[in-house]
């Protein structure tokens, strides 16, 4: 994973990478902006959580329902007042949401797993 070139995303804070488990992996972090390696440990523990309930409402739902398209989950987004994080896999970004363009943060993170 090329973590300089997701920096270079328009908006970006910061980009980091973790295990399954929500170890921090890798990491950059842009210079003056209140984020941490601390703050990226918990992000990274709060992507594996929110991807596992993710995938639970899914099955969940195709089961109960029977509607099918669910799964399998490609990433989300967790989205702030001042800054959201979009994930794919085990890599995310942090970007300022007044800067920020999803779609093209997500595509990068999709692209630098390729």
């Amino acid at each position: 994973m090329d973590l300089a070139k997701l920096m270079e995303v328009p908006g970006v804070m910061a980009a980091f990478t973790y295990t399954d488990k929500g170890d921090l992996t890798g990491q950059l972090i842009k210079e003056g902006n209140e984020l941490t390696p601390q703050v990226l440990d918990l992000l990274a523990h709060t992507c594996v959580a929110n991807m596992a309930v993710a995938t639970m409402e899914a099955r969940g739902w195709e089961a109960l329902t029977g509607q099918k398209g669910f799964e399998p989950l490609q990433g989300f987004s967790l989205v702030g007042l001042d800054w959201s994080a979009v994930v794919n896999g085990n890599c995310g970004v942090v970007v300022k949401n007044r800067d920020a363009d999803y779609e093209v943060a997500f595509a990068a993170i999709s692209a630098c797993q390729a």
